[in-house]
């Protein structure tokens, strides 16, 4: 929900955004303490039998991770619903753009549920903070979807590398394929709203022509989650946000709602498959995956 408008659109360096997020120490980083944890206490056997684990099966690294992706999809939720309701040229787009946009609004919104269903626990955040001119300028919006997207895409491969299961790796890289179909549909949006270039994660101005411009998803260099973290913490920590210039006199509310996929097959672990009617709305809460 948008408290204010904004309607200029700040300089943003974002080249070195990522770069000042992973330097913005002390209080910013203090609430994510427990969450940094993940990734630095792993070994390297799959299927892990020594580590502990909590009632819910998973371990402690696990849950630091599943954690840090409910912000994330809570983040991806409020940018959708907000680009979608408050942007301007969201009407100017073509149907099929803004069929997109729905669409990965109720993708995203379903990733979080799955993964709240699983820590038992909401998102820590709900508020979120961006750079000035995000919704309101088209350059501004597209920069910032295609850089989170870029950062979902490389945290859920954390995952992929660093789960204690095989079953929460596969479910990590399913969810990864949506977001990287999130970040090329972006850049069909950038085209058709007659941007030349967006700058993703990298901080480098990319052409986007062809939109679906990877042979293979970038990593980021990320090997752990305490870097997907660090890269999060402007959007959702007030002085983190205004020390990566992001505008700190808005915030932006997570609201949750039960979402509405096309095709819905819903997967207990480890492989138990129920076919549901396409375009049945459903309360995804009590399911642990998706196929």
């Amino acid at each position: 929900m948008k408290n204010k408008s904004t309607e200029e659109a700040a300089s943003l360096n974002r080249r070195s955004f990522l770069t000042r997020a992973t330097l913005v120490g002390g209080a910013a980083l203090l609430p994510f303490a427990g969450l940094a944890r993940a990734g630095q206490d792993w070994g390297k056997d799959d299927d892990r039998k020594d580590c502990d684990r909590n009632k819910s099966g998973l371990a402690e690294g696990d849950r630091d991770i599943i954690i840090a992706a409910e912000i994330a999809e809570a983040l991806a939720v409020t940018t959708y619903s907000n680009i979608i309701n408050t942007s301007p040229f969201f009407k100017s787009l073509p149907g099929d753009d803004q069929g997109y946009l729905a669409a990965a609004l109720q993708e995203e919104m379903s990733h979080y549920l799955l993964e709240e269903s699983v820590t038992g626990q909401p998102t820590p955040y709900t508020k979120f903070y961006y750079p000035a001119g995000m919704f309101s300028d088209p350059q501004t919006t597209l920069d910032i979807l295609v850089t989170l997207e870029d950062a979902f895409i490389a945290a859920y491969l954390v995952g992929v590398r660093n789960f204690s299961t095989s079953d929460l790796r596969v479910t990590a890289a399913r969810i990864m394929g949506i977001e990287s179909d999130h970040r090329s549909l972006a850049r069909v949006i950038a085209g058709d709203l007659n941007l030349s270039t967006v700058t993703g994660a990298q901080g480098v101005a990319e052409d986007v022509d062809p939109p679906n411009d990877n042979g293979y998803e970038r990593t980021l260099k990320w090997t752990s989650i305490s870097q997907a973290v660090a890269a999060l913490t402007p959007f959702v920590d007030v002085k983190a946000a205004g020390s990566a210039g992001f505008d700190t006199s808005v915030s932006f509310d997570f609201v949750p709602f039960t979402p509405t996929l096309p095709i819905l097959w819903v997967i207990s672990f480890p492989l138990e498959v129920e076919p549901r009617e396409p375009l049945a709305p459903i309360a995804v809460a009590t399911v642990t995956a998706y196929g």
